[in-house]
Parts: structure tokens; sequence; C-alpha cells
């Protein structure tokens, strides 16, 4: 190996794998990580929600019920009070319009 290119090859993969072997322990791969707290508070966050917005869930379903039953009973009120005023409006048929030409109350002469 007395040829210099290949010094400097050995050199540079020997500084490559030095480098890149220095970089794998700088990480760590072995090493656990630990759960970060703000995403184990995320997700109580989430369950919290996810409870609530089940409770206004059914809150809304009964007040929809509710409001449902009260809208087929003034429905069925409103269709009473219009069969009653047309039947009504057909019994107590308007009088027939007559047109009567009647002399004048006064007389008046002229001098």
């Amino acid at each position: 190996m007395t040829d210099s290119s290949h010094r400097l090859y050995a050199v540079v993969i020997a500084v490559v794998v030095f480098f890149v072997s220095w970089a794998a322990v700088a990480a760590k791969p072995w090493a656990t990580a630990k759960p970060d707290p703000r995403l184990a508070a995320l997700a109580q966050r989430e369950q919290r929600l996810r409870a609530d917005a089940k409770l206004v869930q059914q809150v809304v379903d009964q007040r929809l019920a509710a409001y449902q039953v009260a809208l087929k009973t003034r429905k069925a009120q409103i269709a009473t009070a219009q069969a009653r005023s047309l039947q009504v409006a057909q019994s107590t048929a308007a009088p027939a319009v007559r047109v009567v030409n009647l002399p004048p109350l006064t007389i008046t002469r002229t001098s």
C-alpha cells in the first residue's frame, strides 16, 4: 500500500465510518422515548370532550323528541281550527248582493 491514492481512500473511509458511528451513538436508539405529558393531557381532554358530546347529544335528542310531539299536537290544533272556520264559513253563506234603483229621497226644484 505504497500508493498515496489508496491511503487517501482508507483515510476517507475511516473518517466516514467514524462520523456514521458517532451519529448512531448520538441518536441513542436503545433508549426508550418517554411519553410526552402534553400528549397524555390531550388524550384525557379528548376523552372528556367525547363524553360531554355524548351527553349533549342525548339532551338534544330528548328536546327534539319533545319538540316533535308538541309540533304534531300544534299541527292537529291548527288543522281542527281551519276545518272549523271553513265549516262556519260554508254554513253562514254571505247574502247575495242586489242592486236596487230607488227614486231619490228628496226632490229639489230649481226656480
